[in-house]
């Protein structure tokens, strides 16, 4: 138990710093204002770090923004090293999480379901 409290809060501090990082101190021009870190996922030997990141946007617009954080992830790692007191700083990787997206379709199929059968109620009500 003790173990994973800690996990959660190194995991808490990495999310903390990469989101900051990424809405106001990188210069590229690929990751625009709409990416936003989700959630992150450490290794319990800390050697590895997997960031799962949002973004809105078509497809194209997804590839740039993931290009641009390979890219930047370096330097990312390097500023995460300086800000969270760790032995090791662990290897970053970008992951691009779709589930925002998959839960407004879904909202938007069952609206569309809801919208359906109320207007065949309507219309079985008025034969």
């Amino acid at each position: 138990m003790k173990n994973q409290t800690r996990m959660s809060r190194v995991n808490d501090e990495i999310f903390k710093e990469v989101s900051q990082i990424i809405r106001g101190e990188l210069k590229d021009p690929r990751i625009g204002a709409m990416t936003s870190v989700v959630r992150v996922e450490t290794t319990q030997d800390l050697k590895y770090c997997k960031i799962y990141v949002s973004v809105l946007g078509d497809a194209a617009q997804k590839e740039s923004v993931m290009k641009g954080l390979k890219n930047a992830g370096g330097f990312i790692r390097h500023l995460v090293a300086e800000r969270v007191n760790l032995r090791l700083t662990p290897e970053l990787s970008f992951k691009l999480d779709e589930s925002a997206e998959y839960a407004v379709r879904m909202n938007q199929l069952m609206e569309q379901i809801s919208k359906e059968r109320k207007e065949r109620e309507v219309r079985d009500d008025a034969e």
